[in-house]
């Protein structure tokens, strides 16, 4: 098992990242905190998870071992795969969605893709016993204030990158872009993981 991977940052956009270990890059899916958490950084580590199927050895990096307890939980629940973890914790921070499961907020749930109303029931069902409410949030990178152009061509690439229509990934970016100008990207994609 892979307990993390250190190195330096070689690539990362806001679904991914390659991490440089000793001349050897692993390209590691991430979420959308993690990213938030790594993007002004040379050097990262990171907490894997290690999915091993019959046909692919995918990697899941976390910037803090917080967020991958929370993974593991939500993967812990049936329905619930990878993939859809990571959406999951893209779109609400650790804090948040332990608040959300504790509170038995079944609809703000929902509101992730993928996510019906079934599902969310599920989800904090399975895991109200097992989460503890954090009080504060982890420090989110306040980055520096990108032009309009690229957060609009790096959120497009990552909704389409998680599996969302490139058209419809457009139209929605370009509407939270004319609502909210200065947005970040991650701030970008978390309103459009909503509304897609």
């Amino acid at each position: 098992m892979i307990e993390y991977i250190k190195g330096n940052v070689a690539e990362l956009n806001p679904a991914s990242a390659v991490i440089d270990c000793n001349g050897m890059g692993y390209f590691i899916n991430i979420s959308l905190n993690t990213y938030s958490a790594i993007q002004k950084l040379n050097s990262a580590k990171l907490y894997i998870y290690e999915a091993i199927r019959e046909d692919a050895y995918v990697l899941y990096g976390f910037a803090d071992k917080q967020e991958r307890e929370l993974f593991l939980l939500l993967i812990s629940v049936s329905g619930i795969g990878g993939n859809t973890a990571r959406m999951i914790l893209s779109a609400l921070s650790p804090s948040e969605l332990a608040n959300v499961i504790s509170s038995e907020n079944a609809n703000m749930l929902k509101t992730v893709k993928g996510i019906g109303l079934k599902t969310a029931q599920r989800v904090i069902v399975d895991l109200k016993d097992k989460i503890k409410i954090t009080g504060s949030d982890s420090g989110k990178a306040s980055g520096t204030m990108l032009q309009n152009t690229e957060v609009h061509d790096e959120a497009v690439a990552a909704l389409t990158m998680l599996g969302f229509n490139t058209a419809a990934s457009q139209k929605v970016v370009f509407a939270i872009l004319k609502e909210e100008p200065l947005s970040k990207v991650e701030e970008v994609i978390k309103l459009a993981l909503k509304r897609l």
